[in-house]
């Protein structure tokens, strides 16, 4: 089903089980985690045309670790994790899918990690933009500066330069 979520709105919520795996008609989010004092952390972006979800521990029924928030007014197609894991059990077609899938999740991942010990902050953001060149259009500068792992007057020195 298509459904629409304005801004602010979750599209899953930390510590509870997401039950969608989402597609992005149009809109961005952001996965947000936070630290025990409450700061909130973008430790993901989502644009047109990709897919959004706490996965893969919706499919193991596990609480999710983020809350996914529209940053943009969005339309998301929500399928049920639930009967995607059902249908998993006797579509191997499907359940390859799903596994490349948890592969590609991993190699984000582990990349991210990496560039974080062997990247310069500017060669972090330079990426960033040349993947999203209407990053600053979408998304707060708050919010950028999270996700690169660096504070909003570095960001902007950065954009200066």
């Amino acid at each position: 089903m298509l459904r629409h979520f304005e801004r602010g709105e979750e599209f899953v919520r930390v510590g509870e089980v997401a039950r969608y795996i989402g597609y992005i008609q149009s809109g961005t989010v952001k996965y947000v985690a936070y630290s025990d004092d409450g700061t909130e952390h973008v430790v993901g972006m989502e644009f047109n045309d990709e897919f959004v979800s706490d996965f893969p521990f919706s499919f193991s029924g596990e609480k999710a670790r983020v809350s996914i928030v529209a940053v943009t007014p969005c339309d998301i197609y929500c399928f049920p994790v639930r009967e995607i894991a059902d249908r998993m059990k006797t579509d191997d077609v499907l359940r390859s899918i799903v596994h490349r899938s948890i592969e590609a999740v991993f190699s984000t991942v582990y990349d991210r990690y990496m560039d974080l010990y062997c990247k310069t902050p500017r060669e972090r953001y330079e990426d960033l933009v040349m993947r999203h060149p209407n990053l600053f259009t979408l998304f707060s500068l708050k919010d950028i500066a999270s996700f690169l792992n660096i504070t909003p007057t570095h960001l902007s020195r950065l954009r200066k330069q």
